[in-house]
């Protein structure tokens, strides 16, 4: 497996990954499939704010992928950001998000992040304990925020410090 950054010619295995996802799981909050569109419009606004957009690859094609942005836009919260994680079905648990995740947090500290966030369904108890394995804390929990499936979903915010300022 390597580890990456993503290109242009990604972009279609990103939204094969992050459509089956949305399609199978309350990852994330949407209820219609992604269109190549969308992820070409997320891959390059990421790219022209100098963001991360990490690949894990092997012989069998994309594993997964790891990227952050803004948490919030206005200028105060400049050194927080906000992380994404989805990998391959046939690959979870695997070690892959683990993997993208340590290149993503050292990304974040040589761009001088301070903090990295994460929101994950309060019923996924894998990716909070995926996150706390990786040194994140639970820090909130929103009641009902989200709805998909024909019900109403709690949101964790989970965080980590990446530097002792």
């Amino acid at each position: 497996m390597t580890i990456r950054d993503a290109v242009a010619e990604d972009v279609p295995a990103i939204l094969a990954i992050y459509n089956e996802v949305i399609a199978s799981s309350t990852a994330v909050y949407r209820d219609t499939p992604a269109t190549l569109d969308d992820r070409l419009d997320w891959f390059n606004a990421r790219r022209a704010q100098s963001y991360p957009i990490l690949v894990a690859a092997d012989d069998s094609g994309l594993l997964g992928f790891a990227s952050y942005g803004d948490f919030r836009a206005w200028p105060g919260y400049r050194f927080s950001v906000e992380h994404t994680v989805h990998i391959r079905a046939d690959q979870r648990g695997r070690g892959v998000g683990s993997a993208l995740m340590r290149v993503l947090i050292q990304r974040a500290v040589a761009q001088g992040k301070h903090v990295m966030i994460g929101g994950v369904d309060a019923e996924n108890e894998a990716s909070l304990r995926f996150h706390e394995r990786l040194g994140f804390v639970r820090a909130a929990r929103l009641h009902q925020v989200g709805f998909k499936f024909n019900r109403w979903l709690d949101l964790v915010f989970v965080e980590r410090v990446l530097d002792a300022r």
